[in-house]
């Protein structure tokens, strides 16, 4: 198989050789190939990108007691629509019960299908290790909420099998730093996110292993102190990643170029926060277990109130959004979508590049009048998805 198009970094049309799953060779473009062409000099070729944060997708969801093996694999197909070849299955918080029959789930997905076990990169466990507080709690239902526990969480990685890769927590809660640094001893990675930690203990989990944090100026409080609060410390500190939600509905763009113009397209990492009424039409529809409204403008709220409740974003809209917002170039707004990912999850030498010996996971994109729109995506040298 054959793309053609501009590469992302370098603004040259080249040829992309896809066989067995890898990309073969990349050559200056050869007019008189006889190969079958997808793509064209029109359009611009970038690697597949990643999502580290999926609750689900078109009424499939990863946190329920329902969640199947079938739903899993939905998503894992539908994805691609969004551009999307790899992505972290989310699960929420929600009761012990709960959390291990989706774990299983997951887990028995990627045994049994193809498709999951391709395109999963590991599980990502947001909560239910994180602030009861009204505000960072988010929608995460209160009466799930709870403070660390290893034993737990031993038992969630056993239901996964072992594909819990990353796990958010507040980092406030009793026993947070011990817990941290059993798990990157686990070699898992840890964010920090749903939170409304001091400083101090902003940075002793940076110090104990703490990486990310998830989702930034979301799960927060309404008000904060305008000089001493958690969202500058985050900012502030060096070692810690960020994903965003730039859907125009989490974070103001204004608030989306700071973040950008602090963190820099090597520290920011773009996800989706979708939820099971992603893809879906407006409307009302439940999650975890409460009603939620998904807005004309695409915007998630718990009903009757103005809390966001995950997102409705498709992964390739956030590459317009962020250049839109912030000023990034489309070679930034790709990283942050494909290498940066990537590498938080100690990838960055399998995914979320384009270079000969790589996966033959591709995004390809039209520009139109100076807007990119996904046109193709390829997983494993396929075409999966064609707009």
């Amino acid at each position: 198989m054959l793309v053609r198009g501009r590469h992302y970094l370098v603004d040259e049309t080249y040829d992309f050789h896809l066989d067995d799953g890898v990309i073969q060779a990349i050559e200056k473009e050869n007019l008189e190939g006889g190969e079958d062409v997808w793509g064209g000099e029109d359009r611009w070729v970038a690697p597949g990108l990643i999502d580290i944060q999926v609750n689900g997708y078109k009424g499939h969801s990863f946190c329920s007691r329902k969640t199947t093996v079938a739903d899993v694999v939905a998503v894992a197909e539908e994805l691609v629509s969004a551009g999307v070849t790899a992505f972290c299955p989310t699960v929420t918080t929600n009761s012990t019960a709960v959390i291990e029959s989706s774990l299983r789930a997951i887990a028995l997905a990627c045994e049994e299908s193809d498709v999951a076990s391709e395109r999963i990169l590991g599980i990502h466990l947001e909560g239910p290790y994180i602030s009861p507080v009204d505000g960072p709690r988010g929608a995460h239902p209160v009466e799930y909420v709870r403070a660390p526990n290893w034993e737990e969480f031993t038992r969630f990685q056993e239901a996964a099998g072992g594909r819990i890769k990353l796990v958010t927590l507040a980092p406030e809660l009793p026993g947070a730093p011990a817990f941290i640094s059993r798990a990157c001893a686990a070699g898992v990675k840890v964010a920090i996110g749903h939170h409304a930690a001091t400083r101090e203990q902003i940075d002793a989990a940076v110090n104990t292993g703490a990486v990310l944090s998830t989702h930034l100026g979301n799960g927060a409080h309404d008000w904060l102190p305008r000089h001493h609060n958690y969202i500058w410390e985050q900012l502030a500190n060096d070692a810690l990643m960020a994903s965003v939600v730039v859907d125009g509905h989490h974070l103001p763009p204004a608030v989306v170029k700071s973040f950008y113009r602090v963190k820099g397209a090597q520290r920011l990492i773009l996800t989706s926060d979708a939820i099971s009424a992603a893809g879906l039409p407006p409307g009302g529809y439940r999650l975890m277990g409460s009603k939620i409204d998904v807005a004309e403008d695409g915007a998630v709220r718990l009903s009757g109130t103005p809390y966001l409740a995950g997102s409705t974003l498709r992964l390739c809209d956030a590459i317009e959004n962020i250049m839109a917002f912030a000023g990034a170039t489309f070679s930034e707004a790709i990283r942050m979508a494909t290498f940066n990912p990537a590498g938080l999850l100690g990838m960055d030498g399998e995914r979320g590049l384009l270079r000969v010996g790589a996966r033959a996971d591709l995004t390809v994109f039209r520009c139109c009048r100076g807007r990119y729109e996904l046109a193709l995506t390829v997983i494993g040298g396929e075409v999966c998805y064609q707009a």
